[in-house]
C-alpha cells in the first residue's frame, strides 16, 4: 500500500463516517489527509494528524475522533494495527504484504514512477542563466544551469508544460565594450579599462579574423574604427554566443528558447506593452519621460520606461519580455537570478500586477546566492581562460559534469555553497554524489550476482517475504519519492530529490548489509530470495528516476 492509497483510505474512512451520522461534519468538508513517516519507526509505518485538524470543526476532542477513525481503519485491508498516540495521531502499521507489494508495483511502472499529473494544466515559461554574450558561463551561471534544468525535469515530471528560455542580452553597452575589447585584441592594442579581458577574447578575435578572410572580406582589424567595430560585434557576438550554447550542451542543460533582448526593440514589443499598460490606466508621462506607477502596487518608486530623450530604459524591456511570455501562452512565468538582482524583485512584481496578473502566481522569481570553489583547502578565484572569474569549464574539467551538476543542484538556491573539488573527485561515501551513483551500481551488481544464482524476478512474487525490518525500513523510504517529487515541484526546490537519494542510498546500502538476495553456499533459492531482487531492482528504478530529474547519470558500474 502506498502512502497515497493509504491517505485516500483514511479519507473513506471519514467520509463513511459523516454518511452514518458518526462523526458531526459536513461532507464537502471531508479533506484529504496527509500520512507521513513517524520520526521513530517503533510507533509504527505512518502517522496522521487528521483527527487533531478536524476535531474543532467536528465538535469533539482530537482522542475521541482518532480512536473512532482507529476502529475503522484497522478493518482496512493491509492494515495489521492502528494506534492513538499523544493527543490524538494515529499510527499505522501495514501488513509486510501489503508494505511489500510496493517492489512490484516501482519495478512494473519503471521509468513512470513518480511521475504524476498535478500541473498537468500548466505552462511553465522558466528562464535561467541569461548570461551576457561577453564571456564563457562563469560558476554563478553554472549553478543556475543546473538549477533550472533540474527544476525544468521536476516539473515536467508532474505534468507541467515546460519552456526552457535562455535571454539573450544583446542590446547595450556592455556589447559595445566586447566588440571593442575585441577589435583591440585583434590589433594587438591593450584592452580597454572597461572592456573584457582573458584568453577567450583573443580566440574569439582570432576566429572572427578567419571567418571574414576565408569568406573574401579583408582582415577586419585593418578596417576603420567603425566598420571594424561593426563587425567584430555582429560575428564576435554570434561566436560567443554558439560557445556559451556549446558549453551549457556540454553540461546537459539544452533550452528551447533562446529570445534576443534586441527584438523587443526592433519589433515594437516595447511600445505595444507601454500601449497595453496605458490602457490599463497605469502609465504616467512626466517631466519629458514615460513612467510606469509601480507605487500602485507596492513598488517603492514608480520607475522610468522611455527616458526625456526618448530612449528606452532598460525596464522597458523587461516589461515587454514578460508580456511576450504570456501572449506565447504562459501561465507561470519563472525567473531564476542571482543575487545581485534582488532589488529588482519589488518592480518586478509591480509590473506583474499592473498587467492585472498575480504576482507570486503568473511571476515568479527565485533569488540564488554565489558559489565559491575550494581546492586544497584554498579558494579556488581565477580561471585560466577567463582571467577574473571561475567559470562552467572550469568546473566540469576539474570534476566532470556529473560531480558538478549535482553538487550545484543539492542545495537550496538560496544559500551560498562552498564546492571542495578534492571531495568532488574523491571516491568515498563522504561525495554525495559518488555515494548515491555508487547506489545504484551496487543494485545493478546485486542484479547481476543473483542472475548467476539462479535468483529470478520470473520465479514470482511474495510480498509477505518482505518481513524483515531492514525491509521494512526501504521500503518506507521508497513509498515517500512520489510525494518527494510534488514537494519539490510545488515549492520550486529541486534539491529535495537530491536529499532524498542520499537518504535512500543510506537505507539501501543498510539494507544491503542487513539482508542476502542470494542463498549461502549449497542453500536453495526462496521467496524471500526473489522478493529482495524485486526490492533490489526497484532500488535501482527511484535512484535511477531521481538522478535523470538532476540530469545525473545513474552507472552500471563503478
Amino acid at each position: 500500500m502506498t502512502p497515497e492509497e493509504l491517505a485516500a483510505a483514511v479519507r473513506t474512512v471519514l467520509t463513511q463516517a459523516v454518511a452514518d451520522g458518526s462523526l458531526s461534519l459536513p461532507e464537502d468538508e471531508v479533506p484529504q489527509p496527509r500520512v507521513e513517516r513517524p520520526r521513530s519507526r517503533d510507533h509504527g509505518d505512518w502517522s496522521t494528524n487528521v483527527a487533531m485538524q478536524l476535531a474543532k470543526k467536528a465538535r469533539t476532542t482530537p482522542r475521541a475522533l482518532a480512536e473512532l477513525l482507529a476502529g475503522r481503519l484497522a478493518d482496512v485491508a493491509g492494515v495489521a494495527r492502528v494506534e492513538v498516540a499523544g493527543p490524538g495521531f494515529l499510527n499505522i502499521r501495514l501488513d509486510a504484504a501489503s508494505a511489500g507489494v510496493l517492489a512490484r508495483t516501482i519495478v512494473e511502472a519503471g521509468s513512470a514512477y513518480g511521475r504524476n499529473e498535478t500541473l498537468a494544466s500548466q505552462h511553465v515559461n522558466l528562464e535561467y542563466v541569461s548570461a551576457n554574450p561577453t564571456g564563457p558561463v562563469h560558476l554563478g551561471g553554472a549553478r543556475w544551469a543546473a538549477v533550472g534544468d533540474s527544476l525544468a525535469r521536476v516539473l515536467a515530471a508532474c505534468g507541467a508544460t515546460v519552456t526552457r528560455e535562455y535571454y539573450f542580452n544583446d542590446h547595450g553597452a556592455q556589447i559595445d565594450r566586447f566588440a571593442e575589447s575585441l577589435l583591440a585584441c585583434a590589433r594587438g592594442q591593450e584592452i580597454p579599462e572597461d572592456g573584457y579581458g582573458g584568453s577567450y577574447v583573443g580566440e574569439i578575435a582570432a576566429q572572427v579574423v578567419r571567418a571574414e578572410v576565408a569568406e573574401g572580406r579583408p582582415d577586419p582589424a585593418t578596417l576603420p574604427d567603425g566598420e571594424a567595430a561593426e563587425v567584430f560585434r555582429s560575428r564576435g557576438v554570434a561566436l560567443m554566443f554558439e560557445s556559451i550554447k556549446a558549453e551549457l550542451h556540454a553540461f546537459r542543460s539544452d533550452f528551447d528558447v533562446f529570445f534576443h533582448e534586441d527584438s523587443l526593440h526592433t519589433s515594437g514589443a516595447v511600445d505595444r506593452a507601454i500601449g497595453r499598460l496605458r490602457e490599463r490606466g497605469v502609465i504616467e508621462d512626466r517631466d519629458g519621460a514615460t513612467w510606469l506607477r509601480t507605487t500602485d502596487f507596492g513598488d517603492d518608486k514608480d520607475r522610468v520606461l522611455i527616458k526625456s530623450n526618448g530612449q528606452p530604459a532598460y525596464f522597458a524591456a523587461d516589461v515587454a519580455y514578460y508580456l511576450d511570455k504570456r501572449a506565447r501562452g504562459a501561465d507561470c512565468c519563472i525567473f531564476l537570478l542571482g543575487a545581485d538582482h534582488h532589488g529588482y524583485v519589488g518592480r518586478m512584481m509591480a509590473m506583474c500586477a499592473a498587467y492585472g496578473d498575480e504576482a507570486g502566481t503568473n511571476m515568479q522569481i527565485l533569488i540564488g546566492q554565489m558559489v565559491n570553489l575550494v581546492r586544497n583547502g584554498q579558494p579556488v578565484r581565477m580561471s585560466k581562460r577567463a582571467g577574473t572569474i571561475v567559470t562552467l569549464e572550469d568546473l566540469v574539467e576539474a570534476v566532470g559534469v556529473d560531480a558538478a551538476r549535482y553538487a550545484l543542484a543539492r542545495s537550496s538556491m538560496d544559500s551560498m555553497i562552498d564546492i571542495d573539488l578534492d571531495l568532488l573527485a574523491s571516491s568515498s561515501s563522504d561525495n554525495p554524489v559518488y555515494y548515491v551513483q555508487y547506489a545504484h551500481a551496487r543494485t545493478r551488481s546485486v542484479a547481476r550476482n543473483a542472475a548467476e544464482h539462479g535468483v529470478s524476478r520470473e520465479a514470482g512474487f511474495d510480498p509477505a517475504a518482505l518481513g524483515t525490518r531492514a525491509d521494512a525500513d526501504l521500503l518506507g523510504v521508497l513509498a515517500q519519492y512520489p510525494a518527494t517529487v510534488v514537494q519539490a515541484a510545488s515549492l520550486r526546490e529541486q534539491h529535495r530529490v537530491a536529499r532524498y537519494l542520499e537518504s535512500l542510498a543510506a537505507a539501501y546500502h543498510a539494507w544491503y548489509g542487513a539482508t542476502r538476495v542470494t542463498p549461502r553456499g549449497q542453500d536453495p533459492v526462496d521467496s524471500g530470495h526473489v522478493a529482495r531482487l524485486w526490492l533490489n531492482d526497484a532500488v535501482t528504478q527511484v535512484l535511477a528516476n531521481g538522478l535523470e530529474l538532476l540530469g545525473v547519470s545513474a552507472p552500471e558500474r563503478m
